[in-house]
């Protein structure tokens, strides 16, 4: 949720976190195959295209199928697509796609690679992930800077939204909720350690319809990950 000079090389778990972190843990639930699936209805009812998966592994593999050689590719923080492998796959593994992050973080220039780091935004491909989905088919994100939520409404040609299925609650309300009591106590125990600063729920994103055909994909994992 942050915005920072330099990349961080650091543990993404989750459990690295969670004992300093007070979080509402029944807004953080793995979702009954019933709750999932009533979810995916609703959300490809709003324009979503998605894809259930069982594995982080599997997760993987479905982006790896989804996007085509030779795109650009560019991720927002997200502790999931750590947990997955994505991130290490793009800047180490064998692809024929242009890795944005790589690029950018060669640029040494501060003012440069901020001005890169905005038009990676337009990349042919964004990955990221989300703090919230309700079972009514929305989706619930927040950012200190912008920089991870910023390519989803708009800017990029394609998203890749990657969640484990223990973000999905009943209502939009309650996906707020599980910003302000889940994913944000979480973070900021990460970005005190990363940064040494508090992060913040900044701004504010709810995507309620993707209104292009086959734009915005949500990988949904039925597994316990991220924030």
């Amino acid at each position: 949720m942050l915005i920072h000079s330099t990349p961080i090389n650091m543990s993404q778990q989750k459990s690295d976190y969670v004992d300093h972190a007070d979080i509402d843990e029944s807004l953080d639930e793995l979702a009954s195959d019933a709750t999932i699936e009533e979810t995916v209805e609703n959300l490809e009812e709003s324009g979503f295209e998605v894809v259930v998966v069982d594995s982080a592994d599997d997760a993987l593999a479905e982006i790896q199928s989804l996007i085509p050689a030779d795109a650009s590719v560019m991720n927002g923080h997200s502790t999931t697509l750590e947990e997955i492998g994505f991130v290490e796959y793009l800047s180490d593994g064998d692809h024929e796609w242009e890795s944005l992050p790589d690029e950018i973080w060669s640029i040494d220039d501060d003012a440069k690679r901020q001005a890169a780091r905005r038009e990676s935004q337009t990349a042919d491909y964004f990955l990221g992930g989300i703090n919230g989905i309700s079972q009514t088919g929305e989706l619930v994100a927040a950012d200190r800077s912008g920089s991870r939520i910023g390519a989803y409404p708009f800017a990029a040609e394609n998203v890749v939204i990657v969640s484990g299925v223990n973000k999905i609650v009943p209502t939009l309300d309650d996906a707020l909720d599980r910003l302000e009591s889940v994913a944000y106590p979480l973070e900021n125990e990460r970005a005190k350690e990363a940064y040494g600063v508090d992060s913040a729920i900044a701004k504010q994103l709810i995507l309620r319809q993707e209104l292009e055909d086959e734009r915005t994909t949500v990988v949904l994992v039925r597994e316990h990950l991220g924030y």
